[in-house]
């Protein structure tokens, strides 16, 4: 199992309480430092089933700053895909990879079931 995570990040602090407390065994990786590839975004999107604007940090202050929900509807899916892998800090967190599926953001229901 795998926590993408930013850990100054208040959700991520409590999704990974979350998994502690369940005793579930994770791996962990800061967002900001090594930002998900184009290759990895590309596969977790396809295989999570979620739509790539899920991907986005929308409440973060580059995505504000660069005015992406203008932007977004009219790029193209390889367009926002190169643009979330350009910054770790576009990307919405915390992300759950499991066997059993990926999510983005933290709701219990959700990661319930990927554990």
């Amino acid at each position: 199992m795998l926590l993408i995570w930013y850990p100054k990040c208040t959700t991520c602090q409590k999704a990974k309480k979350w998994l502690d407390d369940k005793s579930v065994e994770i791996e962990t990786r800061h967002i900001k430092d090594e930002n998900p590839s184009y290759d990895e975004l590309k596969e977790w999107y396809e295989k999570s089933g979620l739509p790539l604007k899920r991907f986005f940090n929308t409440s973060g202050l580059l995505y504000k700053s660069l005015q992406l929900k203008d932007k977004l509807p009219i790029m193209s899916e390889d367009e926002q895909l190169k643009l979330l892998a350009s910054d770790g800090m576009l990307v919405k967190r915390p992300i759950l990879i499991t066997e059993k599926g990926i999510t983005t953001g933290f709701k219990e229901k959700e990661w319930e079931k990927l554990i």
